[in-house]
């Protein structure tokens, strides 16, 4: 991390209140290493806080210099005008992710918008706040493919592809996650959009041991699968992935479709598109989904991959 890459960031952050909409918005992304000096930077828009991420500890000139770089920021007219009342430092490289508030009283549990839907977000407290807004273009092409369809959304966390699929018309939407406490999340985000609960299932359950009762609410017209690159005691990567591709034959429709994800640097596009046709021969490769423009990465298979694959 360069102290003197910190006005580039200032500015760029600065650049982007002026375009973005009233939206929750990623507004500088080092991690695509595009900004040299800058690359274990982030900054995220939610509609009036702003949350600056470091991934990997800086000296105390950096870290002075950006606070202070982050106070003139905020007597800027395009902070005014875009109602920025909350300035928050996190810092993800320690243990705990431990956060410190710079400016305003920080509003830990926001409701924000995204493509016209509403999320409850978790400040502060963890690692990620409940919505990875990498993946809003996945959300989207979920609600466009939606209607009318049975939709399957494994690793579900706070169910943003579920909130996208009843928005789209699904008939059902079926999420499974083993951490109950995020599905609890996800049912709020469901209320806070004014959905039929009667159409959403929360399965808290492992997935690897909960496939019979997966199955009796199928079969499915998509399925969507957005698994963490790795979690200690429930899911690697390397040889957990392939386990799922091999289920999806006998859980999806004759029409059925799969939105399969990726957000591991370790492996490319290849890794799903071999590991399908290897477990699940009559699913076809359609397309890769585009990642938003503000998380450009200097290597697209490093990047955020989302594949649609289809029988």
């Amino acid at each position: 991390m360069q102290t003197n890459q910190i006005p580039v960031f200032l500015s760029h952050v600065e650049q982007q209140l002026h375009s973005v909409p009233d939206e929750v918005r990623r507004l500088f992304h080092g991690r695509g290493q595009k900004w040299p000096g800058l690359e274990q930077l982030t900054c995220d828009w939610l509609q009036g806080q702003l949350i600056v991420n470091l991934f990997k500890a800086a000296d105390d000139a950096f870290i002075e210099q950006l606070k202070q770089g982050l106070l003139s920021l905020s007597q800027t007219e395009i902070w005014q005008k875009r109602q920025g009342h909350v300035m928050l430092l996190q810092h993800r490289y320690a243990d705990g992710a431990p956060s410190e508030v710079l400016l305003g009283e920080l509003d830990s549990r926001p409701v924000v918008e995204e493509s016209g839907l509403k999320y409850q977000l978790d400040i502060g407290r963890n690692q990620n706040f409940g919505l990875f807004l990498d993946m809003r273009l996945g959300r989207e092409w979920t609600r466009d493919n939606a209607k009318h369809a049975n939709v399957l959304n494994l690793f579900a966390y706070t169910c943003g592809f579920s909130v996208a699929a009843i928005a789209g018309g699904a008939d059902q939407v079926v999420n499974v996650d083993m951490a109950k406490a995020s599905l609890a999340k996800g049912r709020e985000n469901h209320k806070l959009n004014g959905h039929n609960l009667n159409q959403v299932k929360f399965m808290g359950h492992d997935i690897f041991k909960s496939w019979g009762k997966i199955k009796k609410s199928g079969p499915y017209d998509l399925v969507i699968i957005d698994p963490p690159s790795f979690q200690k005691g429930s899911f690697a990567l390397s040889k957990d992935y392939a386990k799922i591709l091999r289920r999806l034959p006998e859980l999806l429709t004759e029409q059925g479709q799969v939105l399969a994800c990726v957000n591991s640097p370790a492996v490319d596009c290849q890794f799903l598109i071999d590991g399908m046709a290897e477990a699940a021969p009559d699913l076809h490769y359609k397309m890769r989904l585009a990642n938003p423009e503000e998380f450009a990465d200097i290597d697209e298979q490093a990047s955020l991959k989302c594949l649609v694959f289809a029988k």
